[in-house]
């Protein structure tokens, strides 16, 4: 009995020595699981320099973090070249691995969305979307046949070398680039295009959870499963950016821009109207370095603008205005040279805009002309050319008249009896110089 209390008593000391060592290890472990975090960015429209900012910012966040995984939603019709080739250098050169997640339902990884998905440590897709059509396309000036070949003997390189190195499907890779081939969400994960299907971001990252990845810093095996979800939401900055870059977005701020600065200068100190339409101006030139802008369309456009102001100085009989129209609307038409539809003008914009410059300068700015060049109705200058009578007789030196109602002095270069009708000529000071009516 003696000796079981032994034993008793020495275990009871043992418990609280274990638990002071075993401790720490329990709670970094712990420790370890809370803070696994997955940082998830939504990049929803076409590739540009501001999305490719964006990326770029977040991922070297995550990576300043040392976070889990980086996933990006991704649901892009394409976009430019320079900025896709940004954002897959980043994905490669990451620590942190990369999940490229086409999502929701119903989106798309087209050309650039393709080089993007390929480039990905984890390429995953949400049932319902599709992934393909890589064939480069002329943005801005026309490719001949020659530098079309360039452009996609290029590109099929570039997807090709990605492909390898993610090990996916080199042979399809290249298909998307030279015959634009698209396959669906099912089709991809068949021909290893991607790794993965996932319905929703939870699934996806209990599924990949275990995988191992190959980064630029080595081997890593993914711990996502219960990890922390960490939403990076793109700041003003970049939301304001990403609008103007919209082709009818940019189309619109440079007609406000027109319209501020005429304005301004046909009603000079409104002042309003010219800060406003010098800043629309600015971010329109802005969002120019971000699309294929044909500048002969924009000289259309300038050129519709000054036929419509001579309109109001020259009468053409509607000759000017539709001219402007016509130059209007093939300027427009013409701003934006590109294959890709979402380069391009929306005629549902084309069509108002058009009509409303038209109106804006045939009617509003050719009001406020007519306005400026009226015969004045009061003070000195109103006095010109109304009738009065003569007060006195009028001679060169005295005299006095009335006029709208009021007695002034007076004097003619012809001696003017009393009674008879006079014209004012002009103003001198307090004098007015008349003359008979009818002389």
């Amino acid at each position: 009995m003696s000796r079981n209390f032994n034993y008793i008593f020495k275990f009871t000391l043992l418990i609280p020595i274990v638990c002071f060592f075993a401790f720490p290890y329990l709670l970094s472990a712990n420790s370890d699981k809370v803070n696994r975090e997955v940082m998830v960015i939504t990049i929803s429209g076409v590739i540009n320099p501001v999305s490719a900012e964006f990326i770029q910012k977040s991922i070297k966040k995550a990576n300043d973090k040392n976070l889990e995984a980086f996933v990006i939603e991704l649901d892009t019709p394409g976009g430019l070249d320079a900025s896709m080739r940004t954002i897959v250098k980043e994905i490669i050169n990451s620590r942190v691995p990369i999940v490229v997640y086409v999502s929701p339902s119903g989106s798309r990884a087209a050309s650039a969305g393709a080089f993007i998905t390929i480039a990905a440590h984890i390429a995953a897709m949400s049932p319902g979307t599709n992934i393909g059509a890589a064939h480069p396309v002329g943005i801005g000036d026309k490719m001949d046949k020659t530098m079309a070949e360039k452009a996609t003997n290029d590109a099929v390189a570039y997807i090709k070398s990605i492909a390898e190195q993610r090990g996916r499907n080199v042979k399809w890779a290249e298909d998307a680039v030279r015959k634009s081939i698209s396959s669906t969400e099912v089709d991809a994960l068949k021909l290893n295009v991607i790794d993965i299907v996932a319905k929703d971001l939870n699934t996806l990252l209990n599924d990949i959870d275990g995988k191992k990845v190959k980064t630029i810093s080595g081997d890593k095996i993914l711990q996502t499963k219960n990890s922390i979800v960490i939403r990076e939401e793109a700041g003003l900055r970049h939301k304001i950016l990403n609008l103007i870059s919209d082709p009818n977005v940019a189309y619109i701020l440079m007609l406000l821009g027109f319209y501020g600065l005429f304005f301004e200068l046909t009603n000079p100190g409104s002042i309003f109207p010219g800060v406003l339409g010098g800043i629309c101006l600015i971010l329109a030139f802005y969002s120019f370095q971000t699309l294929p802008v044909n500048y002969a369309g924009v000289l259309l456009i300038i050129l519709a603008i000054i036929f419509f102001l001579l309109e109001i100085k020259i009468v053409s009989h509607g000759v000017l205005t539709i001219g402007g129209i016509i130059s209007m609307f093939i300027g427009s038409l013409m701003l934006f040279e590109s294959p890709a539809p979402f380069m391009k003008l929306s005629l549902a914009i084309i069509l108002p805009s058009v009509i409303a410059t038209a109106v804006f300068f045939t009617i509003i700015i050719g009001l406020s002309y007519k306005a400026q060049k009226q015969k004045p109705v009061t003070g000195s200058e109103g006095l010109k050319g109304l009738i009065g009578t003569a007060e006195t007789d009028i001679t060169k030196d005295t005299g006095r008249v009335l006029v709208h109602g009021e007695i002034w002095s007076a004097y003619s270069d012809e001696p003017i009896a009393k009674g008879e009708r006079i014209i004012v000529e002009f103003v001198s000071g307090l004098k007015l110089k008349v003359r008979k009516q009818g002389g």
